[in-house]
């Protein structure tokens, strides 16, 4: 890794399955993440996928550039949309990074995560040990 370099980007599926499978591991049944009906009642478009559940997709990213999650020091972000996911179609989480310094044996990464040309997080970034 240099200072400067655009590290190669990673595309991860979201689908209706995939919610449901992480609603039952976390305990999060809210219903916007698996009832278009309700989704659309409070004003989403469609379903959303889980905030944590699109950061453990970043969250992925970072450990397999890093080697492993042991070597994730830092990793932050604010979600600014949401991941729309609609019936029978997978979304694809694209998810990608750019050193910004290396120092002290540790990397630092600025993040961008995009489902379709939506950027779902802002302010991503994250610090690996090399």
């Amino acid at each position: 890794m240099i200072k400067g370099e655009e590290l190669a980007s990673k595309s991860y599926p979201i689908n209706r399955a995939l919610l449901k499978q992480y609603a039952d591991a976390s305990g999060d049944q809210n219903p916007i993440h698996q009832d278009e009906a309700f989704a659309r009642s409070v004003g989403l478009p469609d379903v959303i996928a889980h905030g944590m559940l699109t950061m453990a997709l970043v969250g992925k990213y970072v450990s397999d550039l890093a080697g492993g999650s042991e070597k994730v020091l830092e990793l932050g972000g604010r979600f600014t949309k949401p991941v729309v996911v609609p019936a029978g179609v997978d979304v694809e989480l694209v998810v990608s990074a750019t050193v910004t310094d290396i120092a002290d044996g540790r990397a630092s990464l600025s993040l961008s995560a995009t489902a379709g040309d939506v950027k779902v997080l802002g302010m991503a970034k994250a610090v690996i040990a090399l």
